[in-house]
């Protein structure tokens, strides 16, 4: 029964990750306004801002101001570059959703 079930997850695992590299494949690049490209490029050079900072001279709350904004700022340019990520957890779930209801 344990290797049934080892070999189950195995199988998920193995066509899930499969699957989610041949959807992103095949999804079109859409280009970016010069809005958006400027504001990419904002972002971009503001996190290398940060990257390049001596943090050992800030404070605590600095530091974890810091970094809330590098999150805010990879939300911002996941937007913008239209990305959707998934967990592992997320896609497993679907699945087996997906197999109960057929």
């Amino acid at each position: 029964m344990k290797k049934l079930l080892y070999s189950l997850a195995l199988f998920f695992t193995l066509t899930t990750s499969a699957t989610s590299y041949a959807m992103a494949a095949e999804k079109p690049k859409t280009e970016l306004t010069a809005e958006q490209k400027a504001e990419l490029d904002y972002i971009t050079k503001r996190v290398e801002e940060i990257k390049s900072m001596d943090k050992s001279t800030l404070s605590k709350a600095e530091r974890k101001a810091l970094k809330k904004e590098v999150k805010e700022l990879k939300r911002r340019s996941d937007f913008l570059s239209q990305n959707v990520t998934l967990s592992l957890g997320a896609i497993i779930i679907i699945l087996l959703l997906l197999i109960i209801i057929l």
